[in-house]
């Protein structure tokens, strides 16, 4: 028999489900220190905000900085081990390079580790277009630094500052590079350099996307011996020269984990080539827009999923891409990559809708979803809100959230559909529509699948997932297609800590 509630029994219960839903704001918004935590401890260090750029001027086409530009010889590399930087400056002037661990910090969002110079600078060549349309520097090393021993895994930006003579205007840029190490971590941070790389239109205007023939031309590969340029897609993003896209899409993320003081190390994407690169963590981390995948990496992921690994793809668009990893001119591994299939065969609605941008590909790689649960549907591009369908799942504990309750914006600006319903277990717990152009509809999903050994892989569905944990200093939301996230939300907070929680766990 039931009884009905009278108004005031129901002013009662609407008060204190705002209560509930307040106090879950706050709670949600507060760092959560994990016990003696290492990262807890290096973000305890004095950090400051001027790792970000002050001046930039971008004087050679829609890209490109001469007047102070550079690259690293390392995609990430190890205590111990050297780097090499590579430096030009047009015209011929001093600088010097201060370089930044990124993290919390108290909020400024880096530790400053280490300044050099004043250093000589000087103009470098710029590459003539090669085969497969290459460019490929061979500049003069300018710099040498040992990585030292005290340096903790993280991510790492040189900003480059040009000294002028007194009354003349300086000018910026950065070189970026991933200290990485071989502990087994809680957290295993990768970072999608390989996308930062494949869409780097520098000097003029050649990425993987530039091909006389269409964007998705086979016979096209690029270096990582040359700088970034600004970010090219999206919205104009001056402060992101010389960083690839790790301020745009990783930064929130390293922000938010390291304010959590969760133990965390960081990697990129060549450093993923056997599963016991992945399983030394507890939970592995996919971040922003992870689209190019060697053939190794996918590989070394399915035999971790098999082996237990826990996996969180908080991105989308990944794992889109066949591209193999090839050495330098000078036999340097893993500097220049190149497409050569898709992952998964072509669908119909594909071809049928961008067949002449796609190709489609004499082979492809396997299917993507063994691994994502999800893939990349058409229509590729587009934004949308985030919405829950299974409310009672434990990934939405303690947020509150009700079916068809939608955190607003949250999807963009690709993501993942087409769900792999064949696979045993796998559960769909966000789907929704997002628009591309604000006109055409697409449905995006987000799913859990069980792993054999109590473990799991969680797929987000959007690029944007990390603009819903922070938004550090520096950054700017991403707008797309009409669309755009809100910025840090509670309920994206405490389903990422239930997913961390749950992976370092052990499942």
């Amino acid at each position: 028999m039931t009884h009905p509630i009278d108004r005031r029994d129901m002013l009662r219960q609407v008060t204190a489900a705002g209560l509930g839903s307040a106090t879950l704001n706050s709670a949600a918004a507060q760092p959560q220190q994990q016990p003696d935590s290492a990262i807890a401890r290096e973000n305890a260090r004095p950090g400051t905000t001027d790792w970000q750029l002050t001046r930039v001027r971008i004087n050679q086409g829609a890209y490109r900085t001469s007047l102070i530009e550079g690259y690293c010889s390392h995609q990430s590399i190890a205590a111990g081990e050297t780097l090499s930087v590579f430096v030009s400056t047009d015209p011929a002037s001093r600088y010097q390079l201060d370089v930044y661990r990124m993290g919390y910090y108290g909020g400024t969002g880096a530790r400053k580790v280490a300044t050099y110079g004043p250093l000589e600078g000087k103009p470098q060549p710029v590459p003539p277009i090669g085969e497969k349309r290459l460019r490929e520097c061979q500049w003069e090393p300018s710099l040498e630094i040992t990585i030292p021993d005290d340096w903790p895994s993280g991510v790492y930006l040189g900003k480059l500052t040009t000294l002028p003579d007194e009354g003349q205007p300086y000018w910026q840029s950065y070189v970026i590079f991933i200290v990485k190490d071989d502990r087994p971590a809680d957290l295993l941070f990768q970072c999608s350099d390989n996308t930062w790389q494949a869409y780097n239109r520098w000097p003029v205007n050649e990425s993987l996307y530039t091909h006389p023939d269409g964007a998705h031309s086979g016979g096209v590969a690029a270096s990582f011996d040359r700088p970034y340029g600004k970010y090219c897609q999206i919205y104009d993003h001056p402060l992101s020269i010389g960083s690839g896209e790790f301020l745009l899409w990783e930064f929130p993320l390293c922000y938010w984990l390291e304010q959590q003081g969760y133990d965390v190390t960081y990697c990129s994407n060549a450093d993923i080539r056997s599963a016991s690169d992945i399983t030394r963590s507890r939970c592995f981390l996919s971040i922003g827009h992870d689209e190019y995948w060697d053939l190794r990496q996918y590989h070394a992921m399915k035999d971790a999923i098999d082996q237990g690994a826990n996996v969180l793809w908080l991105s989308a668009n990944c794992v889109y891409m066949v591209s193999e990893f090839s050495p330098s001119s000078s036999g340097q591994p893993d500097r220049i990559i190149e497409r050569v299939a898709s992952y998964g065969p072509l669908r119909e609605d594909e071809l049928a809708s961008y067949g002449e941008i796609l190709g489609p590909f004499d082979t492809h790689g396997p299917d993507e979803r063994s691994i994502v649960g999800a893939r990349t549907i058409v229509p590729f591009n587009g934004g949308g809100d985030w919405t829950c369908t299974k409310p009672d799942h434990w990934i939405f504990a303690d947020t509150g959230m009700q079916q068809g309750e939608s955190i607003p914006g949250l999807v963009g600006w690709e993501f993942h559909g087409d769900p792999d319903t064949d696979r045993p277990g796998l559960e769909v717990v966000g789907e929704g529509l997002v628009w591309a152009g604000g006109t055409r509809p697409g449905r995006w999903t987000s799913t859990i699948f069980p792993g054999p050994k109590g473990n799991f892989v969680f797929n987000a569905s959007t690029i944007w997932w990390a603009q819903g944990l922070a938004s550090p200093p520096g950054h700017m939301l991403p707008w797309s297609h009409y669309t755009r996230p809100h910025g840090p939300d509670p309920r994206v907070q405490q389903i990422t800590r239930n997913l961390i929680e749950r992976g370092v766990g052990g499942g």
